[in-house]
Protein backbone atom coordinates (compact mmCIF):
# COMPACT_ATOMS: atom_id res chain seq x y z
CA UNK A 1 0.00 0.00 0.00
CA UNK A 2 2.81 2.40 1.00
CA UNK A 3 4.75 1.55 -2.16
CA UNK A 4 1.68 2.26 -4.31
CA UNK A 5 1.08 5.58 -2.52
CA UNK A 6 4.74 6.54 -3.08
CA UNK A 7 4.48 5.62 -6.78
CA UNK A 8 1.31 7.69 -7.20
CA UNK A 9 3.03 10.58 -5.42
CA UNK A 10 6.07 10.36 -7.75
CA UNK A 11 3.85 10.19 -10.84
CA UNK A 12 1.85 13.21 -9.65
CA UNK A 13 5.06 15.17 -9.14
CA UNK A 14 6.34 14.18 -12.59
CA UNK A 15 3.06 15.29 -14.17
CA UNK A 16 3.24 18.57 -12.26
CA UNK A 17 6.78 19.18 -13.50
CA UNK A 18 5.84 18.43 -17.10
CA UNK A 19 2.84 20.77 -16.79
CA UNK A 20 5.10 23.53 -15.49
CA UNK A 21 7.67 23.09 -18.25
CA UNK A 22 4.81 23.21 -20.78
CA UNK A 23 3.77 26.60 -19.35
CA UNK A 24 7.31 27.96 -19.44
CA UNK A 25 8.96 28.45 -22.83
CA UNK A 26 12.24 29.83 -24.13
CA UNK A 27 10.40 32.26 -26.45
CA UNK A 28 7.78 33.43 -23.96
CA UNK A 29 8.49 37.13 -24.63
CA UNK A 30 8.86 36.91 -28.42
CA UNK A 31 5.86 39.22 -28.97
CA UNK A 32 5.94 41.40 -25.84
CA UNK A 33 9.70 41.99 -25.43
CA UNK A 34 11.68 40.22 -28.18
CA UNK A 35 15.04 41.70 -27.12
CA UNK A 36 14.74 40.77 -23.44
CA UNK A 37 17.73 38.39 -23.49
CA UNK A 38 20.15 40.87 -25.08
CA UNK A 39 18.93 43.66 -22.78
CA UNK A 40 19.55 41.56 -19.69
CA UNK A 41 22.88 40.23 -21.00
CA UNK A 42 24.18 43.71 -21.72
CA UNK A 43 23.37 44.95 -18.20
CA UNK A 44 24.76 41.79 -16.57
CA UNK A 45 27.97 41.95 -18.62
CA UNK A 46 28.54 45.54 -17.53
CA UNK A 47 27.99 44.62 -13.88
CA UNK A 48 30.23 41.53 -14.19
CA UNK A 49 33.05 43.67 -15.61
CA UNK A 50 32.82 45.92 -12.55
CA UNK A 51 33.13 43.09 -10.03
CA UNK A 52 33.47 39.31 -10.33
CA UNK A 53 31.36 38.88 -7.17
CA UNK A 54 28.40 39.50 -9.52
CA UNK A 55 28.70 35.89 -10.75
CA UNK A 56 28.52 33.84 -7.53
CA UNK A 57 26.17 36.38 -5.92
CA UNK A 58 23.58 36.17 -8.73
CA UNK A 59 23.82 32.39 -9.04
CA UNK A 60 23.32 31.94 -5.29
CA UNK A 61 20.41 34.39 -5.30
CA UNK A 62 18.60 32.29 -7.92
CA UNK A 63 19.17 29.12 -5.88
CA UNK A 64 17.92 30.72 -2.64
CA UNK A 65 14.90 32.12 -4.48
CA UNK A 66 13.87 28.79 -6.01
CA UNK A 67 14.29 26.69 -2.86
CA UNK A 68 12.04 29.00 -0.82
CA UNK A 69 8.47 29.44 -2.15
CA UNK A 70 9.63 28.49 -5.67
CA UNK A 71 11.29 30.61 -8.38
CA UNK A 72 9.07 33.66 -7.93
CA UNK A 73 11.52 36.47 -7.15
CA UNK A 74 10.33 36.57 -3.52
CA UNK A 75 13.95 36.70 -2.27
CA UNK A 76 14.26 40.15 -3.88
CA UNK A 77 11.52 41.73 -1.76
CA UNK A 78 12.55 44.14 1.00
CA UNK A 79 10.59 44.56 4.22
CA UNK A 80 10.39 47.80 6.25
CA UNK A 81 10.16 45.61 9.36
CA UNK A 82 13.05 43.30 8.35
CA UNK A 83 10.70 40.35 8.03
CA UNK A 84 11.32 39.31 4.41
CA UNK A 85 13.17 36.19 3.17
CA UNK A 86 16.38 38.18 2.71
CA UNK A 87 16.33 39.08 6.43
CA UNK A 88 16.53 35.45 7.58
CA UNK A 89 19.98 34.45 8.98
CA UNK A 90 20.41 31.95 6.11
CA UNK A 91 19.98 34.79 3.59
CA UNK A 92 21.91 37.57 5.32
CA UNK A 93 25.11 36.38 3.60
CA UNK A 94 23.61 36.90 0.12
CA UNK A 95 25.91 39.47 -1.50
CA UNK A 96 24.39 42.80 -2.48
CA UNK A 97 25.89 42.49 -5.97
CA UNK A 98 23.34 39.79 -6.82
CA UNK A 99 20.39 42.03 -5.93
CA UNK A 100 22.03 44.97 -7.74
CA UNK A 101 22.47 42.86 -10.88
CA UNK A 102 18.73 42.14 -11.04
CA UNK A 103 17.84 45.79 -10.38
CA UNK A 104 20.16 46.98 -13.16
CA UNK A 105 18.90 44.35 -15.60
CA UNK A 106 15.29 45.24 -14.77
CA UNK A 107 16.04 48.93 -15.42
CA UNK A 108 17.62 48.02 -18.78
CA UNK A 109 14.53 46.00 -19.79
CA UNK A 110 12.13 48.72 -18.64
CA UNK A 111 14.06 51.39 -20.54
CA UNK A 112 12.48 49.97 -23.70
CA UNK A 113 8.84 51.21 -23.84
CA UNK A 114 7.59 47.98 -25.42
CA UNK A 115 9.09 45.94 -22.58
CA UNK A 116 8.24 48.14 -19.60
CA UNK A 117 6.58 46.11 -16.82
CA UNK A 118 6.18 43.13 -19.15
CA UNK A 119 9.04 40.93 -17.83
CA UNK A 120 8.96 39.41 -14.34
CA UNK A 121 11.76 39.89 -11.83
CA UNK A 122 11.88 36.09 -11.44
CA UNK A 123 12.59 35.69 -15.17
CA UNK A 124 15.19 38.46 -15.11
CA UNK A 125 16.97 36.65 -12.24
CA UNK A 126 16.88 33.36 -14.18
CA UNK A 127 18.35 35.03 -17.29
CA UNK A 128 20.97 36.93 -15.28
CA UNK A 129 22.03 33.65 -13.66
CA UNK A 130 22.58 32.00 -17.04
CA UNK A 131 24.59 35.03 -18.17
CA UNK A 132 26.92 35.14 -15.14
CA UNK A 133 27.57 31.40 -15.43
CA UNK A 134 28.48 31.87 -19.10
CA UNK A 135 30.61 34.97 -18.42
CA UNK A 136 32.58 33.04 -15.79
CA UNK A 137 33.46 30.33 -18.32
CA UNK A 138 30.53 28.01 -17.77
CA UNK A 139 27.91 26.75 -20.22
CA UNK A 140 25.46 28.94 -22.12
CA UNK A 141 21.99 27.40 -22.12
CA UNK A 142 18.44 28.30 -23.14
CA UNK A 143 16.40 29.68 -20.24
CA UNK A 144 12.74 28.75 -19.91
CA UNK A 145 10.65 31.88 -19.27
CA UNK A 146 7.13 32.80 -18.24
CA UNK A 147 7.42 32.92 -14.43
CA UNK A 148 5.29 35.42 -12.54
CA UNK A 149 6.47 37.21 -9.40
CA UNK A 150 5.21 36.21 -5.97
CA UNK A 151 3.72 38.74 -3.58
CA UNK A 152 4.74 37.05 -0.32
CA UNK A 153 8.20 37.04 1.27
CA UNK A 154 8.65 36.14 4.94
CA UNK A 155 11.50 35.00 7.17
CA UNK A 156 9.33 32.08 8.24
CA UNK A 157 9.33 30.67 4.71
CA UNK A 158 13.11 30.20 4.75
CA UNK A 159 13.15 27.89 7.76
CA UNK A 160 14.28 24.33 6.88
CA UNK A 161 14.23 25.07 3.14
CA UNK A 162 17.93 25.69 2.44
CA UNK A 163 20.77 23.15 2.72
CA UNK A 164 23.15 23.69 5.62
CA UNK A 165 27.00 23.42 5.60
CA UNK A 166 26.90 20.39 7.90
CA UNK A 167 24.38 18.34 5.89
CA UNK A 168 24.93 14.62 5.23
CA UNK A 169 24.31 13.04 1.82
CA UNK A 170 20.92 11.76 3.01
CA UNK A 171 19.89 15.25 4.15
CA UNK A 172 21.02 16.78 0.85
CA UNK A 173 19.23 14.14 -1.21
CA UNK A 174 16.07 14.50 0.85
CA UNK A 175 15.94 18.27 0.41
CA UNK A 176 16.72 18.22 -3.31
CA UNK A 177 14.39 15.31 -4.07
CA UNK A 178 11.54 17.23 -2.40
CA UNK A 179 11.97 19.69 -5.29
CA UNK A 180 12.12 16.99 -7.96
CA UNK A 181 15.92 17.05 -8.23
CA UNK A 182 17.99 13.85 -8.36
CA UNK A 183 21.27 13.10 -6.58
CA UNK A 184 23.11 13.80 -9.85
CA UNK A 185 21.32 17.17 -10.14
CA UNK A 186 22.31 17.95 -6.53
CA UNK A 187 25.97 17.10 -7.11
CA UNK A 188 26.10 19.10 -10.35
CA UNK A 189 24.42 22.11 -8.73
CA UNK A 190 26.88 21.86 -5.81
CA UNK A 191 29.52 22.45 -8.48
CA UNK A 192 28.36 26.09 -8.45
CA UNK A 193 30.72 26.36 -5.46
CA UNK A 194 33.50 26.49 -8.04
CA UNK A 195 32.91 30.27 -8.11
CA UNK A 196 31.37 30.68 -4.68
CA UNK A 197 32.70 32.04 -1.42
CA UNK A 198 31.89 31.29 2.20
CA UNK A 199 32.26 33.09 5.50
CA UNK A 200 34.68 31.81 8.14
CA UNK A 201 31.88 31.22 10.62
CA UNK A 202 30.33 28.59 8.32
CA UNK A 203 33.27 26.17 8.53
CA UNK A 204 35.44 27.26 11.49
CA UNK A 205 34.40 24.23 13.55
CA UNK A 206 36.03 21.96 10.95
CA UNK A 207 39.44 23.56 11.46
CA UNK A 208 39.42 24.27 15.21
CA UNK A 209 36.96 22.20 17.19
CA UNK A 210 35.62 19.35 15.11
CA UNK A 211 35.29 16.72 17.84
CA UNK A 212 36.77 15.80 21.25
CA UNK A 213 39.15 13.45 19.44
CA UNK A 214 39.99 15.61 16.39
CA UNK A 215 40.53 19.36 16.40
CA UNK A 216 40.59 19.27 12.59
CA UNK A 217 38.00 17.34 10.57
CA UNK A 218 39.88 14.20 9.39
CA UNK A 219 38.14 14.33 6.00
CA UNK A 220 39.74 17.76 5.41
CA UNK A 221 43.14 17.93 3.71
CA UNK A 222 45.53 18.79 6.59
CA UNK A 223 47.64 21.27 4.63
CA UNK A 224 44.49 22.97 3.37
CA UNK A 225 43.15 23.13 6.94
CA UNK A 226 46.30 24.96 8.05
CA UNK A 227 45.89 27.43 5.16
CA UNK A 228 42.29 28.01 6.23
CA UNK A 229 43.47 28.69 9.78
CA UNK A 230 45.75 31.43 8.44
CA UNK A 231 42.87 33.02 6.53
CA UNK A 232 40.39 32.52 9.39
CA UNK A 233 42.17 32.96 12.75
CA UNK A 234 40.10 31.97 15.80
CA UNK A 235 38.92 35.47 16.70
CA UNK A 236 38.49 36.75 13.16
CA UNK A 237 35.28 38.40 12.00
CA UNK A 238 33.11 35.37 11.04
CA UNK A 239 31.82 37.34 8.03
CA UNK A 240 35.23 37.36 6.29
CA UNK A 241 34.78 35.47 3.01
CA UNK A 242 36.98 32.70 1.60
CA UNK A 243 36.92 31.27 -1.93
CA UNK A 244 35.24 27.87 -1.97
CA UNK A 245 37.49 26.76 -4.84
CA UNK A 246 41.14 27.42 -3.92
CA UNK A 247 42.32 26.35 -7.39
CA UNK A 248 40.42 28.47 -9.96
CA UNK A 249 38.03 30.65 -7.91
CA UNK A 250 37.03 32.89 -10.82
CA UNK A 251 36.40 30.22 -13.43
CA UNK A 252 33.25 28.13 -13.71
CA UNK A 253 34.90 24.74 -14.23
CA UNK A 254 35.15 21.28 -12.69
CA UNK A 255 38.00 22.16 -10.29
CA UNK A 256 35.51 21.94 -7.40
CA UNK A 257 35.27 18.18 -7.95
CA UNK A 258 39.03 17.77 -8.26
CA UNK A 259 39.31 19.62 -4.94
CA UNK A 260 36.92 17.15 -3.31
CA UNK A 261 39.17 14.28 -4.44
CA UNK A 262 42.00 15.98 -2.54
CA UNK A 263 40.00 16.62 0.64
CA UNK A 264 39.57 20.31 -0.15
CA UNK A 265 35.81 20.66 0.12
CA UNK A 266 35.16 23.69 2.32
CA UNK A 267 31.89 22.53 3.89
CA UNK A 268 31.07 19.12 5.36
CA UNK A 269 28.24 19.09 2.78
CA UNK A 270 30.83 19.54 0.01
CA UNK A 271 33.32 16.91 1.17
CA UNK A 272 30.59 14.36 1.90
CA UNK A 273 29.96 14.11 -1.84
CA UNK A 274 33.34 12.40 -2.17
CA UNK A 275 33.51 10.74 1.27
CA UNK A 276 30.20 8.93 0.79
CA UNK A 277 30.64 6.02 -1.61
CA UNK A 278 27.11 6.48 -2.98
CA UNK A 279 28.06 9.80 -4.60
CA UNK A 280 31.81 9.38 -5.15
CA UNK A 281 31.51 7.92 -8.67
CA UNK A 282 29.63 11.03 -9.88
CA UNK A 283 32.25 13.31 -8.30
CA UNK A 284 35.00 11.32 -10.03
CA UNK A 285 33.16 11.55 -13.37
CA UNK A 286 32.75 15.33 -13.11
CA UNK A 287 36.37 15.72 -11.95
CA UNK A 288 37.64 13.88 -15.01
CA UNK A 289 35.17 15.30 -17.53
CA UNK A 290 34.33 19.02 -17.49
CA UNK A 291 31.85 18.58 -20.36
CA UNK A 292 29.92 15.95 -18.37
CA UNK A 293 29.76 18.31 -15.38
CA UNK A 294 28.59 21.27 -17.45
CA UNK A 295 25.94 19.19 -19.21
CA UNK A 296 24.65 17.88 -15.86
CA UNK A 297 24.71 21.41 -14.42
CA UNK A 298 22.54 22.70 -17.28
CA UNK A 299 20.06 19.86 -16.75
CA UNK A 300 19.97 20.57 -13.02
CA UNK A 301 19.59 24.33 -13.20
CA UNK A 302 16.83 24.14 -15.83
CA UNK A 303 14.93 21.71 -13.58
CA UNK A 304 15.60 23.96 -10.58
CA UNK A 305 14.17 26.91 -12.52
CA UNK A 306 10.79 25.11 -12.69
CA UNK A 307 10.38 24.73 -8.91
CA UNK A 308 7.07 26.13 -7.70
CA UNK A 309 6.76 28.66 -10.51
CA UNK A 310 3.72 30.88 -10.82
CA UNK A 311 2.37 31.22 -14.35
CA UNK A 312 -0.68 32.51 -16.17
CA UNK A 313 -2.90 34.48 -13.79
CA UNK A 314 -0.88 33.62 -10.68
CA UNK A 315 1.36 36.22 -9.09
CA UNK A 316 2.15 39.47 -10.89
CA UNK A 317 4.78 41.33 -12.91
CA UNK A 318 6.42 43.48 -10.26
CA UNK A 319 6.98 47.12 -11.24
CA UNK A 320 9.70 47.33 -8.56
CA UNK A 321 11.52 44.07 -7.85
CA UNK A 322 11.97 45.01 -4.19
CA UNK A 323 8.25 45.24 -3.35
CA UNK A 324 4.89 43.82 -4.42
CA UNK A 325 2.75 46.09 -6.61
Amino acid sequence: MEARRFLVSCLSFALLLSAVSAQLSTDFYKNTCPNVESLVRSAVTQKFQQTFVTAPATLRLHFHDCFVRGCDGSVLISSPTNNAEKDHPDDLSLAGDGFDTVIKAKAAVDSVPQCRNKVSCADILALATRDVVSLAGGPFYNVELGRRDGRISTKLGVQHNLPQPGFSLDQLNSMFSSHGLSQTDMIALSGAHTIGFAHCGKFSKRIYNFSPRNRIDPTLNFGYALQLRQMCPINVDPRIAINMDPATPQTFDNAYFKNLQQGKGLFVSDQILFSDLRSRATVNLFASNNAAFQQAFVTGIIKMGRIGVKTGNQGEIRIDCTRPN
